[in-house]
């Protein structure tokens, strides 16, 4: 027994005496550092090559909406993989439009009763009956909502709408989700269970709804901007047939038409070639539900506001300075509605109120903001933007892209 306590030993220590040559050891040594020098100048030329854009705005002011553009002009491949995860944030949107709708009907109609101008009841009877056939479906906007954003709730008290976060495709089972926890797989399951549950309902309702949006009712109400629809409401109830269709997959319009408030700051990558050099571009998307806004405020003066914030920060003294003045399309369309600007804005005075006057206007309160403010004597570049263009969008990111990575190149000395 001794014996084979022995030999049992021996085996065991052997390998620890056979230590390798010192000049083996060193060789190694050599061999490491050179690995991790190799290493810190590849992370250095990476930092070199990337430029960092953030997008601070309102929210409601597009931001969002341009890092999808920027996906389109750059990553398209990055969009196709992602499009099936926008089914339910579609199918969100048309269920909240449909909501208001009724909200507002709701309204005009107590609003008439007070004043003795009661809406013919045969009128009152058609809404109720609508209502009844699409309450499976505006049943589904809480739960719908409460998938989308993980669980997360802002604000207190009722509808908060959908928040979501950074990765958050990967709970309703998008492409490139690393997450395999069980957690993860749950919601995805019950998130595309409920996506399921709508678009059967969406199916079974359609007519309901595009009844509801062509209701002589609603058509006044909307005709005298008495009803509150988010700016693409209208693109999604006008859409529904195509929507409602079994096979249905988001477009890129749809993309860029739905509405989807944002948490925390969202990360984005893209890979950029230009000038036969190649460049890492991080899009950061500062989610607007966490900007604080003054509802007593104009919007105009809140936006000139937080510009003025980020051209006197110092923590942005580096930063490039781009300033996209949004939704023209809608400014040209409230315009040819009447819409006087004077009214909402005094400085504004007796300037024609025409588009070319405004958007003129507009743009030099934001230039002095920059010239009185950026102690850094920054270029702006200033572009006037529908985000929903994406055309004209796209010419925009391409030109003001080509002016970031020249001054980028200059300042770093990359060749």
């Amino acid at each position: 027994m001794s014996v084979a306590r022995r030999s049992s030993i021996s085996s065991f220590a052997a390998p620890l005496t056979a230590a390798p040559p010192v000049e083996n050891a060193e060789a190694l040594n050599r061999m490491i550092e050179e690995d991790i020098r190799k290493e810190n100048a590849r992370r250095k030329e990476e930092r070199r090559r990337e430029v960092k854009v953030m997008l601070l705005g309102q929210a409601e002011s597009g931001k969002s909406t341009l890092q999808k553009q920027f996906q389109i002009y750059y990553a398209k491949k990055s969009l196709e993989g992602e499009r099936p995860c926008w089914k339910p944030v579609v199918y969100f949107n048309i269920i909240k439009a449909v909501r208001l709708v009724f909200n507002e009907l709701d309204y005009q109609f107590s609003t008439q009763g007070r004043e003795n101008q009661e809406a013919p009841k045969a009128i009152q009877d058609q809404i109720a009956e609508l209502r009844t056939k699409l309450l499976p479906l505006t049943a589904l906007e809480d739960s719908l909502a409460s998938h989308l954003s993980g669980g997360v709730t802002i604000g207190s008290g009722g509808r908060a709408g959908a928040f979501v976060r950074s990765g958050w495709q990967s709970l309703v089972g998008g492409r490139g989700s690393t997450q395999n926890d069980i957690r993860t797989m749950e919601a995805i399951a019950r998130t595309a269970e409920v996506s399921s549950i709508a678009a059967k309902i969406l199916a079974s309702t359609a007519k309901e709804v595009q009844a509801l949006w062509a209701h002589p009712s609603v058509k006044l109400l909307v005709h005298n901007r008495k009803v509150r629809l988010e700016d693409s409401a209208s693109f999604f109830l006008d859409e529904i047939a195509r929507i409602a269709e079994p096979d249905y997959v988001p477009t890129t319009d749809d993309i860029l038409n739905v509405r989807l408030q944002t948490l925390g700051v969202m990360e984005h990558s893209f890979p950029i070639s230009m000038g036969g050099l190649s460049y890492n571009w991080k899009i950061f998307d500062v989610g607007g539900a966490y900007l604080d806004e003054d509802p007593k405020i104009n919007r105009i003066e809140d936006s000139l506001q937080l510009f003025t914030a980020i051209c006197s920060n110092k923590m942005l003294k580096d930063a490039h300075l781009v300033l996209l003045l949004n939704k023209t399309d809608l400014l040209k369309k409230k315009l040819a509605q009447g819409i006087e600007i004077r009214k909402y804005i005094t400085s504004y005075a007796d300037r024609p109120n025409v588009y070319e006057t405004a958007a003129s206007y507009f743009k030099s309160h934001f230039q002095q903001a920059h010239k009185k403010k950026d102690s850094w004597r920054r270029v702006l570049w200033v572009h006037y933007t529908s985000m929903l263009d994406i055309k004209a969008t796209q010419s925009i990111i391409s030109n003001v892209g080509e002016a970031i990575i020249r001054k980028h190149i200059a300042e770093i000395g990359l060749t």
